[in-house]
């Protein structure tokens, strides 16, 4: 679907996230995944908007730091709940708090995007905020849900493209943002850019689904 304007200047994704770079692939960008070991705290006084948007852009930065000819993309999803943010869980007990607190409520899923070169001195900076809706969950639901492992390594304790789409009544927003990167956000701003450009469409991943783990 897309190609890099400048091959010889490539397309990085600051994540370990199997979801992004799914996300990413689906849509037909060529790119590397490199992780990064940014501790997602929350800083004093730090509001969600600042704290996720301040995460992407050292998300970014670490890896532009050491490929400074190249376009970096840098991302960080957040949950919250009336204002309150819901990270990842640190064990069973506290995943069965968060899937407790989301259970029949509305929620925000937030996630901020940097895009970075700094040889050439550009940052972009993206914010997309997704309404979700859970429904009422059992204990029952619950416990089987944890039992599965995948709301560990989640924020908010759930994944919308895996096991844990069941719990979703209701979406308001983009998708892809709930998954890890709000693909039509990203693509509008790397075109904006001069980073990558339209070609002939491939359709050859249009039957793969996004990876859980």
């Amino acid at each position: 679907m897309f190609s890099l304007i400048d091959p010889g200047i490539p397309l990085v994704l600051a994540s370990n996230s199997p979801r992004r770079s799914f996300l990413i692939k689906q849509i037909g960008i060529p790119f590397e995944a490199i992780g990064t070991t940014i501790k997602e705290e929350i800083l004093p006084h730090e509001s969600p908007r600042d704290h996720v948007q301040r995460l992407a852009e050292e998300k970014a930065e670490s890896i532009a730091s050491l490929r400074p000819r190249q376009w970096i993309i840098g991302a960080d999803t957040i949950v919250l709940v009336n204002g309150d943010v819901l990270g990842k869980p640190r064990d069973p007990s506290d995943a069965r708090r968060m899937l407790r607190t989301i259970s029949g409520r509305q929620h925000q899923v937030m996630t901020a995007f940097c895009i970075r070169n700094k040889s050439l001195g550009a940052r972009s900076l993206g914010v997309v905020q997704t309404d979700v809706i859970i429904k009422e969950l059992s204990s029952q639901e619950i416990n089987a849900y944890i039992s599965t492992g995948e709301p560990m390594d989640k924020a908010g304790a759930y994944g919308a493209q895996g096991i844990g789409s069941f719990l979703i009544r209701e979406i308001r927003g983009s998708y892809t943002n709930v998954v890890g990167l709000p693909t039509r956000e990203v693509v509008e701003e790397l075109l904006q850019l001069g980073v990558i450009q339209f070609n002939p469409t491939n359709n050859s991943m249009n039957n793969q689904s996004i990876p859980h783990e």
